[in-house]
């Protein structure tokens, strides 16, 4: 019984079905992408979705200074600065990047700049979420304040929505509180409080944990969106051809 619930409890600790709504919305997003057409991943890390475009031209970007892996990119530079012509994207892939920027704006810009006209952007980033990735992490973002940074660029927003439902929220809360709720004697003042508080708080972390793995279960099956909040948002937005251009002039 107790490998059991060490078993359950590692398992708690690693699973993010957050993970799995993103991995899905980037291979439909790939699907997209004819064979031979131009991607860059912006801001790419391990460049984890590499393979969904094994199919086209696939480049990547990213400043390689935070203390984590990275799979070697294309360009490393300033994403405000890629080193590249104008219109030269068909799409772009810019997930869960955007938090890290102090100055987002100019970094859509440069996105927009490297898109062709009717070209196509996949963002994602969190409303919800820890500091991470310190000292690169500045902003959380609303849906409105994506709507503006995006438009502001000039790129037109086909679809804003959440990436994953509120059970996944609420399985990465209970999450956080199994990992992080204090249970040690010295972390309490009185000898009450420390002979009886670990106890309660091992046993609450203990229920968190295995309660977290339920709801992330339940995101699988159910996007539950009626109410709550996302942990993230995606966006999928596109760069106005010449046509759209001249018709709004």
């Amino acid at each position: 019984m107790l490998k059991y619930i060490q078993r359950r409890l590692r398992e708690a600790v690693r699973f993010n079905s957050s993970r799995y709504r993103l991995y899905h919305v980037v291979a439909d997003f790939a699907s997209q992408a004819p064979p031979g057409s131009k991607v860059l991943d912006a801001g790419a890390g391990e460049a984890p979705f590499r393979q969904l475009f094994r199919h086209t031209h696939y480049q990547s970007a990213d400043f390689t200074k935070v203390n984590k892996p990275y799979e070697t990119p294309t360009y490393v530079c300033d994403l405000a600065a890629i080193p590249v012509i104008d219109g030269y994207y068909d799409y772009i892939l810019f997930t869960q990047v955007i938090e890290h920027l102090p100055e987002p704006a100019n970094v859509l810009q440069e996105l927009q700049r490297l898109l062709k006209p009717g070209g196509k952007i996949l963002i994602t980033g969190p409303l919800f979420f820890e500091e991470h990735e310190q000292p690169y992490d500045f902003y959380r973002y609303t849906q409105y304040g994506f709507r503006y940074l995006i438009e502001k660029v000039g790129l037109s927003i086909e679809r804003i929505e959440w990436l994953e439902g509120y059970y996944g929220t609420i399985g990465y809360q209970l999450n956080r509180i199994g990992q992080y709720l204090p249970w040690r004697p010295q972390n309490f003042r009185g000898s009450l409080e420390r002979l009886l508080l670990p106890i309660f708080m091992v046993k609450m972390k203990l229920f968190c944990l295995l309660t977290s793995i339920l709801f992330h279960r339940l995101e699988l099956r159910y996007k539950h969106i009626a109410t709550g909040y996302p942990k993230n948002y995606v966006v999928i937005a596109s760069k106005r051809s010449v046509s759209q251009v001249e018709v709004t002039k």
